[in-house]
């Protein structure tokens, strides 16, 4: 898990995926798209854009992935995420579906990191992740999902 600013991006430009992810999110006006997937690299790299409610921590539901990479981006509002190593989260609460790429786990050892405006927290496979907690009150945030294939 990697957590920064987003004027900090090019730090992380080594691996050339996460260059081309970073690279959209720096050289576009993210407030300017609209919910719904951007394509950047077919299906290697894509960006998904919504708009949410932030939800209170005892809804907190921790996903990990198998095939991609998340780089999640706030680009309003702010957001709480929970996160942990895969191998903390044994308890499989909703088995991993190849299809979405997503499988739903508990687990006992985790963190929790406040995301603001600008910032960023990056999830590779092994890292569990619960986004979209509140940090104070629920609120409406605009985000983006950059998907980057592993």
């Amino acid at each position: 898990m990697i957590f920064d600013k987003l004027s900090n991006a090019k730090l992380y430009f080594g691996d050339e995926r996460l260059k081309k992810g970073f690279e959209f999110l720096l050289n576009n006006n993210l407030k300017n798209f609209g919910e719904g997937k951007i394509v950047i690299d077919n299906e290697n790299i894509f960006a998904n854009f919504s708009s949410l409610k932030t939800k209170n921590e005892q809804y907190k539901k921790f996903e990990a992935h198998r095939k991609y990479i998340d780089i999640q981006y706030v680009i309003k509002g702010r957001e709480r995420m929970g996160f942990g190593l895969r191998d903390s989260f044994s308890d499989v609460v909703v088995p991993y579906d190849e299809n979405k790429d997503v499988e739903f786990l508990n687990g006992d050892k985790y963190s929790f990191v406040n995301v603001e405006e600008g910032e960023f927290a990056v999830f590779y496979p092994d890292d569990v992740h619960a986004p979209m907690l509140s940090i104070n009150d629920d609120i409406e945030i605009k985000k983006v999902i950059v998907k980057i294939k592993v």
